[in-house]
């Protein structure tokens, strides 16, 4: 009996493994297309305008570098600069610049335009090139300096008539500000040619409508809520989540007016109950705090208080003679924040404390959200104490204790109740091959490429 069916088989399972195999090997070429909420008009990092900061970043490292960059564990690696050193007492810094760079137009970046560019965001900083080196001059030490370059808005730009260029992987093509942008791989990159050929972005898309698009295979990476993260994942999608790296707090309008404003605010500390509102009302999707920097980034975060206390709360609102009822605001678009505010007022209650929401711009207090912007710790509370509008306080040293104690005199003012950590979420499509996610919500886009499979 012939087996007339088996060169059949046999040619078909050949097929069938070439094809497996072509799909799990890198290749080049493709065209990722990506959705996200920020809608910058902008592509300066030197402009702070920007309602975003996560998405952003995000774009500003695929068009600009910076000196120096963190990885994970937030230690300074060379970027533009292949080597810096610091004279004694860490106020007058060396970095190196690294040859055969050029901008996105093809000129040659020289320790002068490093220069210009550094001088142009820091004004108060004293940066001029010598030699192969740009040299910065501090007013005093700055031992995290290195640190404090790998900022996105220290990023080495360009800057001619208007227009912007930087040194990244790609390179603009086409932008239409706060709508979209299209970036093309850059062939002369100094850190070497991505597999993808280029990347389409889609902005000011919030999360409802960049679902409609990965639904319809229009998108192949989108945002999800932090909240819908953990049901994405049970279902099968492949969702990709930073550590916890946005802080969710009130802020207070105005410092404590008396003895008793201050006791009632630690009542109401005391008594909101901060599980209920991850497990809950985001789903899992952030991590209570009693601090401001998140505990991965510290290891000291447990030390301050997190877990409600209601018998604690309640006798301490006794201990008041006259307690005043408060008014509480938050971003009116926000169903989340709305949510949130609802419970916080039940847990107010529940203490014996009065708080109403309020839809004026005015109010006593507001729930705000803050990125934690650096994945060193320093320069992270520096940031937070900026946009919170507390006092920055100065460091005796990088040490962890020396840390502690800044943070913890941020806190005993009264100004901020720290609630959550917030994770940033993406979903991937199964098209999208070695995506990788950074610690701090960051694309890590070298080695991604584009497999064949249908999304």
């Amino acid at each position: 009996m012939r087996l007339i069916g088996f060169p059949l088989l046999v040619a078909s399972s050949l097929l069938w493994v070439a094809a497996a195999t072509a799909d799990t090997r890198p290749h080049y070429g493709g065209t990722l297309l990506v959705e996200m909420q920020a809608a910058p008009t902008s592509i300066d990092p030197a402009d702070s305008n920007r309602t975003d900061w996560f998405g952003s970043r995000n774009l500003f490292d695929l068009l600009f570098d910076t000196l120096v960059s963190l990885n994970d564990q937030g230690k300074p690696e060379p970027a533009l600069a292949s080597s810096w050193q610091a004279e004694a007492g860490n106020q007058r810094w060396h970095f190196l610049v690294r040859r055969g760079v050029t901008f996105q137009d093809g000129t040659v970046v020289t320790p002068d335009a490093v220069a210009t560019s550094l001088r142009r965001t820091n004004p108060t900083w004293k940066v001029f090139a010598e030699g192969e080196e740009v040299v910065i001059e501090r007013d005093s030490p700055a031992p995290n300096l290195p640190e404090e370059l790998s900022l996105p808005r220290n990023s080495i730009v360009k800057r001619d008539s208007g227009k912007v260029a930087g040194t990244g992987p790609f390179a603009v093509s086409r932008w239409e500000p706060g709508k979209r942008i299209s970036l093309a791989t850059r062939d002369d990159y100094w850190g070497g040619r991505g597999f993808l050929d280029a990347i389409e972005i889609e902005m000011g898309k919030n999360f409802r409508d960049q679902a409609i698009s990965f639904d319809l295979g229009k998108a192949q990476v989108i945002e999800i809520a932090p909240e819908q993260a953990h049901r994405a994942a049970s279902e099968g999608h492949h969702v990709e989540t930073s550590a916890p790296v946005e802080l969710i707090a009130l802020l207070f309008s105005r410092d404590p007016q008396s003895p008793e404003d201050a006791r009632q605010r630690q009542a109401l500390a005391l008594s909101i109950d901060r599980e209920l509102l991850n497990t809950v009302v985001l789903q899992g999707g952030g991590e209570p705090t009693g601090g401001l920097l998140p505990n991965w980034m510290t290891g000291y975060g447990f030390l301050f208080p997190r877990s409600m206390d209601l018998a604690q709360a309640r006798q301490v609102r006794s201990e008041i003679p006259h307690t005043t009822s408060w008014t509480l605001g938050y971003d009116q678009a926000d169903p989340i924040a709305r949510v949130i505010a609802e419970r916080i007022v039940l847990n107010a209650r529940d203490a014996g404390l009065g708080i109403q929401i309020t839809s004026a711009n005015a109010a006593d207090l507001r729930i705000i959200w803050a990125p934690v912007i650096s994945l060193d710790p320093q320069l992270s509370l520096d940031a937070l104490a900026e946009q919170l509008g507390l006092p920055r306080t100065k460091l005796a040293s990088n040490s962890l204790d020396d840390l502690y104690v800044a943070e913890n005199k941020l806190l005993q003012s009264q100004r901020v109740i720290p609630l959550l950590h917030l994770r940033i979420a993406y979903e991937i499509s199964n098209t999208v091959k070695n995506w990788k996610t950074g610690r701090d919500g960051s694309w890590r886009l070298p080695n991604a490429w584009l497999g064949t499979e249908k999304p």
